[in-house]
C-alpha cells in the first residue's frame, strides 16, 4: 500500500465548518468563483462553532469582576471559566497563569517585560519578528540558523555552555515556521536550556492550530499563542507558564483591574498595590469576546481530535508537496529538508516569476488567497533564499515589477477548514501559470502588484 493510500485510508473527517466556506470572488477574466482561503498562517477563518458561541453570548456582554449585575457577573464567569479552558488546552501545571493579551506579539513583548536585570536572552535568527525583537532591554544573543534539529540543539546548547552560569536567562524558539511550516524540537530544546540554568518560551503561533500543545509534557516555560490563528479572530492572545517572572515585574500596563488598592501618600503621590495573579497583567477592560472565543476553539478542536485533524492535514500537505514537485521551476523554501515533520504552511520561489506577480495572478485569476513577502522573518526568508543579510525587502511585496527579480517568496498555508478542493486549484493553478503565463497584465502599485485597468 503506498504512503498516500494509507494516508487517505486513515481520513476520517470533513473539514471543519469555517466562516467564508461560501464566499465568492470576482475574477478579472470574468465570472466568480469560490474563494480559496490558503492564508491560514497570517489569520485563519473563525469556526462555524466559535461565531456561533460568540453570537449567543453577545446579548449577555458586560463588564467583568467589577460588576454587581447579573450580565456583570455572567461576564466573569464566563471570561474565567475560558482561562481555565486555555488551561486545560495548553496541560498547564496547577501553578501555571493564563493572561489574556492581544496577541502573540503581545504575549512576548510582556512577557520581555517581565525579565529580571541581567537576563540573557537567546533567540536564532528563524524566528517571527514577533519572537526577534520583543528583548530590546536585555542582553541577546542570536543564533545562526539550523539545518538540521539535532544541529538546533547542539547550537543551543554551546551559546548556553559560554553564558554566565549565576545570571538569568531565557531562550525563545519556536514551535513551527510561519515560513516552512517545519516543527522545531522543542522538548529536547527544553531539556538543553534547563540543563544549562535557563528558562523556555514556546511561540506556539502556528503550532496550537495544527498540533496539541502541552506545556507540561513539552517542559516549556511560558507559551505564546494569537487567537487568530487558532481560528477565533476577535483581537485575542495568551501568554501562559511559570508565575514568579509575571509577579515581580510591574505592571505591563498601569491601570484598572491591574491594581489591588490605590491609597494616597501623605507627601501627596499615590501608593498602589498590585495584584499578583493574572490580572496584574490585564489592565482595563479585557477583551471578553477575544478570551470567549479562544476557549470556543480549543474546545471545538479538542472535541474534533488533533489526532484526527493532523492525519487529514497530512494528506493535504501530501496533496500541494506533491504538486509543486512536478513543475520544475518551483524550489520549495526549507530548512531541515523534504523529510522534516510540518504543518500546513509551504513557502516557495518559481524560476522566472516575482513572487508578488505570481501571488497576484493566484488572486485574480483564480480566486485563490496566498501571501507573498518576508512573512514578518526577514533573516529567515534570505538565509532560505541565500540573499545576502544587507539585502533590501519587507513584509510585503517590495518594489519589483513583474518579472523582475524580488527578494520575496510565496506561502500557502491550510488548516482544518480547508476543503480538498481549494489545495487541488491551487496546484492546478500553479502548474497553468508556470506552463502558459498570466492570462493578464499587471502594474506595481504602492509596493503591490495588482492587475492593470
Amino acid at each position: 500500500m503506498s504512503v498516500l493510500t494509507a494516508a487517505a485510508d486513515q481520513s476520517v473527517c470533513a473539514p471543519l465548518p469555517v466562516l467564508g466556506r461560501d464566499v465568492t470572488v470576482p475574477l478579472v477574466t470574468g465570472g466568480e468563483v469560490t474563494y480559496a482561503a490558503l492564508d491560514y498562517a497570517a489569520s485563519a477563518p473563525a469556526l462555524q462553532r466559535v461565531w456561533d458561541d460568540v453570537a449567543a453570548y453577545a446579548p449577555y456582554y458586560g463588564s467583568v469582576h467589577r460588576g454587581a449585575g447579573y450580565l456583570s457577573q455572567l461576564s466573569t464567569d464566563l471570561f474565567e471559566n475560558a482561562r481555565r479552558t486555555v488551561a486545560g488546552f495548553l496541560g498547564c501545571r496547577p501553578a501555571d497563569q493564563v493572561v489574556f493579551t492581544r496577541s502573540t506579539t503581545d504575549s512576548l513583548n510582556l512577557l520581555a517585560r517581565a525579565l529580571p536585570a541581567g537576563c540573557q536572552v537567546f533567540v536564532f535568527e528563524t524566528e517571527h519578528h514577533a519572537s526577534l525583537l520583543p528583548w530590546r532591554d536585555a542582553q541577546v544573543t542570536f543564533l545562526d540558523a539550523p539545518r538540521t534539529p539535532r544541529q538546533a540543539v547542539e547550537t543551543l546548547e554551546r551559546a548556553l555552555a559560554d553564558r554566565d552560569p549565576h545570571g538569568p536567562a531565557l531562550v525563545c524558539v519556536t514551535g513551527a515556521s510561519n515560513v516552512t511550516g517545519e516543527l522545531w524540537p522543542v522538548r529536547e530544546l527544553a531539556a538543553a536550556a534547563h540543563a544549562h540554568g535557563a528558562r523556555i518560551v514556546l511561540d506556539a503561533a502556528q503550532l496550537a492550530p495544527h498540533h496539541p500543545v502541552s506545556v507540561r509534557e513539552l517542559d516549556v516555560d511560558w507559551v505564546a499563542f494569537s487567537g487568530h490563528k487558532l481560528y477565533a479572530p476577535f483581537g485575542s492572545g495568551v501568554l501562559a507558564g511559570r508565575a514568579d517572572w509575571l509577579a515581580a515585574a510591574d505592571p505591563y500596563l498601569a491601570g484598572g483591574g491591574a491594581s489591588r488598592k490605590v491609597t494616597r501618600r501623605e507627601d501627596g503621590g499615590v501608593a498602589v498595590e498590585w495584584h499578583e495573579s493574572a490580572a496584574r497583567h490585564e489592565a482595563g477592560s479585557p477583551n471578553v469576546i477575544g478570551a470567549y472565543s479562544i476557549a470556543s476553539a480549543c474546545k471545538a478542536l479538542t472535541e474534533a481530535g488533533f489526532d484526527t485533524l493532523v492525519a487529514r492535514e497530512r494528506q493535504l500537505i501530501d496533496t500541494v508537496r506533491a504538486g509543486l514537485a512536478e513543475v520544475p521551476e518551483v524550489r520549495i523554501l526549507s530548512l531541515f529538508g523534504d523529510d522534516a515533520p510540518r504543518v500546513g504552511v509551504i513557502s516557495f520561489v518559481v524560476e522566472g516569476w516575482n513572487s508578488s506577480h505570481f501571488a497576484a495572478a493566484l488572486s485574480a485569476e483564480y480566486g485563490i488567497g496566498v501571501r507573498d513577502g518576508l512573512f514578518c522573518a526577514h533573516p529567515l526568508v534570505r538565509t532560505l533564499l541565500g540573499a545576502d543579510p544587507g539585502t533590501q525587502g519587507e513584509c510585503g511585496a517590495p518594489e519589483a515589477a513583474p518579472g523582475e527579480k524580488s527578494l520575496n517568496a510565496i506561502r500557502v498555508s491550510f488548516g482544518a477548514g480547508t476543503p480538498d478542493e481549494h489545495v487541488e486549484r491551487f496546484v492546478r493553478a500553479v502548474r497553468e501559470l508556470v506552463r502558459d503565463g498570466a492570462k493578464w497584465r499587471y502594474r506595481t502599485e504602492d509596493g503591490r502588484c495588482v492587475p492593470a485597468v
